[in-house]
């Protein structure tokens, strides 16, 4: 079999099947594409002749010449006749996972001091005493699995998902610093592997629940109030500031909304999705020479009434499930879930950490990072609008 036979855009574009799939690379080295759409690279080779397999992580975050790279590593320890896998555990073996936590968080001088006290707090109460000792290069996802299972089972089910997101962090440290090749925790879907605890009060839909509302909103025509109400969902915005909304704010595919419209002190800057923008153009069809993107009814010189959205909402049946502030819960939910970056996501929200150094953001911060997960977003919710009946895209 000739070797590097793969290509970035095979890997990306492998379908998940009926069945496991593998494709293969040369060498031995494989993807794995799993029924549920996993992508995992493996090496199948020999030591003596009993065959064994072995894990370089999960593609895309194992990159394809990463993952050869790997592969060539492995073979060469081979022809040193030593196992690769038990070589790989060995190398590391004196960085124990409580040895990287410590390195990590303390290092971590752009957070307060509660939160890392928090963060540390909760990998020492609840990872760390079946965890600690071990070689970090030597944990797996299933090794992850059982003490954050047991917190789930305790109801922990907000807090399992801080903890694994807390040393996920001090593994994907760990890769950068060469201790192990991938990070396990990210292989970890929350959303699938831990329960939800149930909050009465939050007026916002799960995720699961979203393709049905997506389905009902687009039986309405293209009013103001839901194109309005799209805008939301597309931005994460808070209400406020999408009805003040002025096109003297529109730059391109960007929105500046100005300090003084914030409930922080600060310009944000929107990065505005393809959608978004399709929205914006129809809105300027429609113009009647207003500066706001969604004027009064009434009166052009003023934005269009507070409760417009939530009018719609309630008219469609989702009075008391869902608000226009529940689009931001639900993109926050979906980007977390999927493991965008944790400080985009803060700050596509407009969160603002009380930290003073993390205070200093420069208002475009992580502006590359938010404009393709807001994509991806809006990418997503299309598929909602479009194919209603496709729970699985949840």
């Amino acid at each position: 079999m000739p070797t590097n036979s793969l290509s970035d855009a095979k890997c990306k574009g492998a379908k998940p099947a009926d069945r496991a799939i593998k494709l293969f690379d040369g060498g031995g080295l494989y993807l794995f594409v799993t029924p549920a759409g996993a992508k995992i690279w493996r090496l199948a080779y020999r030591v003596g002749a009993k065959p064994k397999t072995m894990s370089f992580g999960p593609y895309p975050e194992v990159s394809l010449a990463r993952a050869r790279a790997l592969r060539d590593e492995a073979k060469a320890t081979l022809r040193e006749c030593r196992d690769p896998m038990a070589a790989r555990q060995t190398s590391k073996k004196g960085v124990t996972l409580e040895e990287a936590v410590l390195r990590y968080w303390q290092g971590r001088q752009d957070v307060s001091d509660s939160y890392r006290t928090s963060a540390l707090r909760g990998i020492e109460m609840h990872l760390l005493p079946d965890l600690g000792g071990r070689p970090i290069a030597a944990i797996s996802r299933e090794d992850l699995l059982v003490p954050l299972n047991r917190m789930d089972a305790a109801g922990l089910h907000v807090y399992v998902r801080k903890v694994r997101m807390w040393v996920s962090q001090v593994f994907d440290w760990a890769v950068e610093q060469g201790l192990m090749p991938f990070n396990p925790a990210a292989q970890i879907r929350t959303e699938k592997a831990f329960a939800r605890a149930q909050v009465e009060s939050l007026a916002a839909l799960e995720l699961r629940e979203v393709p049905e509302f997506m389905a009902r909103l687009s039986m309405e025509h293209r009013l103001q109030s839901v194109l309005a109400c799209l805008l939301l969902a597309y931005t994460w915005v808070r209400t406020n500031e999408m009805r003040s909304m002025q096109w003297s704010e529109i730059d391109g595919d960007t929105w500046v909304i100005p300090r003084g419209k914030m409930k922080r002190r600060r310009d944000h800057v929107v990065p505005l999705s393809r959608q978004a923008q399709e929205i914006l153009q129809e809105m300027k069809a429609r113009d009647r020479g207003s500066e706001y993107v969604f004027p009064n009814d009434r009166r052009l010189d003023r934005p269009m009434s507070e409760n417009a959205v939530l009018y719609l909402i309630g008219r469609i049946g989702y009075g008391g499930r869902m608000t226009g502030h529940g689009f931001r819960s639900i993109g926050s939910t979906w980007a977390n879930e999927r493991g965008y970056n944790e400080d985009a996501i803060e700050m596509q929200l407009s969160h603002l950490h009380k930290d003073r150094v993390r205070a200093v953001y420069n208002r475009a911060k992580y502006l590359p990072e938010r404009r393709a997960m807001l994509q991806d977003y809006a990418d997503w919710l299309d598929a909602c609008w479009r194919r209603p009946s496709s729970a699985n895209t949840v």
